[in-house]
């Protein structure tokens, strides 16, 4: 598969049989899976980690790269589409070896953007009013706290 962003849509070409929402869904799957990457890296940098639990760390997010790489096989999907290109935004994700978290580059990706979210915390306040003729119905107030720290 192969992806850009036109016009504020991702456009994909299926190359596998079964393209569908398998390659998007691998594709946040990949980018979950970095940046959980990134924030171990960050605590082993940070000494935040013992051995065992780098260890668990370790095996565990090459399990799941492992799992990824399966199921692109399965799906006749390129690892390397899993990256989407999304223009004047950059990369999805960073080309292999591109990207050490705590480090700056030239041309961030989004799971660089990300991680640095997480690394430093961000707070998102808002409310939302949904009505029907003029009539405000549902009030909703959302307060989201995203971070890689404890609260």
């Amino acid at each position: 598969m192969s992806s850009s962003l036109e016009n504020g849509i991702i456009q994909t070409k299926e190359t596998g049989k079964d393209a569908g929402l398998a390659p998007l869904v691998l594709t946040l799957v990949e980018l979950i899976r970095q940046l959980l990457e990134a924030q171990v890296i960050r605590r082993m940098d940070g000494n935040m980690l013992s051995e065992e639990e780098l260890d668990r760390a370790a095996e565990s997010l090459q399990k799941l790269e492992e799992q990824i790489v399966k199921l692109c096989e399965i799906f006749e999907i390129d690892p390397a589409d899993l990256n989407i290109d999304l223009g004047d935004l950059g990369s999805l994700l960073p080309k292999e070896g591109e990207y050490y978290p705590g480090e700056s580059t030239s041309d961030p990706s989004v799971v660089e953007l990300l991680d640095r979210l997480l690394n430093t915390g961000v707070v998102v306040d808002g409310s939302v009013d949904i009505g029907l003729a003029q009539l405000n119905l549902i009030h909703a107030k959302l307060r989201l706290v995203l971070t890689s720290k404890p609260i």
